[in-house]
């Protein structure tokens, strides 16, 4: 029981590294992952780096090929496009949620991150995206819907990836400016009870947010080359 417990921490040590990683872009989409030096370099065998692997691989973060060779996923339009069809369902309610269920630690966090937030640009790179992010996931932990909190905790980490992307799109002051008083006006929808106006706010927010673009240019991208650095 014990030897299966030290493979299961390792293992989980090994997911929740690998998993970062490419969620961070630091291992990039398509580039493929040396098990023995990953193992090596995270102090452990070959065993319980597999098992992460397996678990990425449901999650569809990694690709295997009939070799056991592992490859980061690659990005694409349709993982993209589905990935904001289900945000534009679960982030309006979340919000409406919210509105309803706030209490006064929460109002102290969504303050607290707004206070942090800065303009998703590429001059703003990571500390930006990291900061947005948090400002969100204050909002929608608001709602005090356990489920619904771990599914757009999934969402956004894969969303991450595309984000990323999206930096890489240029974009004028004005819609950087916009995007950044509706991140103001939705707190305090929020703070202030309007769950219907923050839902329908959220809305507009995100048909408006850089994953469209980033959709745009993958899409872009594939017609140009089917199978290109990126996507395939």
């Amino acid at each position: 029981m014990a030897e299966t417990h030290v493979l299961s921490s390792k293992s989980d040590v090994a997911y929740a590294e690998l998993r970062r990683r490419i969620l961070s872009g630091d291992l990039a989409p398509g580039s493929r992952l040396a098990q023995y030096e990953l193992a090596t370099s995270l102090n452990m065998s070959i065993t319980p780096l597999r098992e992460a692997i397996r678990r990425l691989s449901s999650e569809n973060l990694v690709d295997l090929d009939t070799h056991r060779n592992v490859y980061v996923a690659r990005i694409g339009a349709t993982e993209a496009r589905k990935l904001f069809e289900v945000r534009l369902l679960l982030d309006p309610p979340a919000v409406e949620l919210a509105a309803e269920r706030r209490t006064a630690d929460d109002i102290a966090a969504m303050e607290a991150a707004m206070q942090r937030l800065l303009p998703v640009t590429r001059q703003g790179g990571e500390v930006a995206l990291a900061a947005h992010r948090d400002l969100h996931r204050t909002v929608y932990r608001a709602s005090h819907n356990d489920v619904l909190i771990r599914l757009l905790d999934d969402l956004w980490d894969k969303s991450d990836r595309y984000r990323r992307l999206g930096l890489h799109v240029v974009r004028d002051d004005e819609s950087r400016i916009r995007d950044f008083d509706e991140h103001r006006l939705l707190v305090d929808l929020v703070v202030g009870g309007e769950g219907a106006r923050a839902a329908l706010l959220m809305h507009v927010h995100i048909t408006s947010s850089v994953t469209p673009a980033a959709i745009a240019l993958l899409d872009e991208h594939e017609h140009a080359k089917p199978c290109g650095h990126l996507v395939c």
